[in-house]
């Protein structure tokens, strides 16, 4: 091989080693579709509340003429960074996250904004990073109902305990919008915030725990259906009927624990349909060009035995 081959030789050599290179970063052109493809990376899709709010999204996204690719970390972060580094390799056009542990996430965030793939958030946000959109209930307009609700049934005074996941954004908002709502109440107090991770039978352990710690226990908040399900099951067991609980989804089975005069009295009623579809509409917004508002707050409200007795009446003269 003469000089002038060798040479050429290497180049080729170092021209394909850095295309692999950048291939694997996420870097160079986008590969050509019909349609964009949007990765979606889930917290969870167990809970009733995700498997509503991915089916809103699918729906909406086929109507918006947008490919989902969903997969689901089940609250593993390492698994989750492992999405968002397979989304940047794959150059989807758009990744939207609902994050399992919202500091963690951020710097998979960062790499996709660097490979110029946009973010978005929804449900949890992130806890930095460059979000385009984060669409969400108003978890601290739900936090302060949550505490009035609980209040109001403990009559102004007793102990309470939060069974809290601090990791994630939204509960954080939630558990903020009750301890500032609280103060309204000089009587009621927070003797201890565990944590159950969001899932059931932690909280069952959390729940067993916090009887034996806290004798005058009165009250719950649970941040989610699955922590406030959880919680009850143990009460039931253990016949404290003097303990009520107000919990935040309002799924159909707490609903029907609220129904039947359990010691779950009260729910803050997210809406995952149309989080969902707002979701899937905000990001077909900014692919195509349009601005979109930095958050969106979806509504809550409180569902107790009170609003279920009204809705069946409803739906009966209906």
């Amino acid at each position: 091989m003469t000089r002038r081959n060798k040479g050429w030789a290497a180049g080729l050599v170092v021209a394909s080693l850095a295309l692999g290179c950048s291939s694997r970063s996420g870097e160079g052109p986008a590969p050509k579709r019909a349609r964009p493809l949007v990765g979606v990376s889930l917290l969870t899709q167990t809970h009733a509340f995700y498997k509503d709010l991915e089916k809103a999204m699918r729906d909406t996204a086929a109507e918006r003429g947008l490919d989902l690719s969903v997969v689901s970390c089940e609250m593993d972060p390492v698994k989750q960074a492992s999405q968002f580094e397979d989304f940047v390799t794959q150059h989807v056009d758009a990744i939207l996250a609902a994050p399992c542990d919202s500091s963690a996430v951020v710097p998979y965030v960062q790499k996709a904004t660097d490979a110029k793939i946009p973010v978005f958030t929804v449900d949890v946000a992130a806890r930095g990073g460059s979000i385009v959109s984060h669409v969400a209930s108003d978890n601290e307009e739900g936090g302060r109902l949550a505490a009035r609700t609980l209040a109001k049934l403990l009559n102004g005074s007793g102990d309470v305990i939060i069974i809290d996941h601090p990791e994630v954004a939204s509960v954080q908002d939630r558990t903020r919008g009750f301890n500032e709502a609280l103060k309204e109440f000089p009587g009621i107090h927070v003797v201890q915030s565990p944590s159950a991770s969001g899932q059931r039978a932690r909280a069952m352990t959390v729940m067993e725990d916090m009887l034996q710690a806290h004798r005058t226990l009165r009250g719950v908040f649970a941040i989610n259906d699955d922590s406030a399900l959880g919680a009850l099951s143990v009460l039931e067991a253990a016949k404290r009927t003097d303990v009520v609980i107000v919990g935040f989804d309002a799924t159909d089975e707490a609903k029907a624990a609220i129904a039947r005069h359990s010691a779950l009295k009260a729910d803050i009623a997210q809406h995952p349909v149309e989080i969902g579809k707002t979701a899937i509409d905000i990001v077909s917004r900014s692919l195509k060009g349009e601005s979109t508002p930095k958050i969106v707050a979806v509504p809550v409200s409180v569902v107790d035995e009170g609003t279920l007795t009204g809705a069946a009446a409803a739906a009966t003269a209906r």
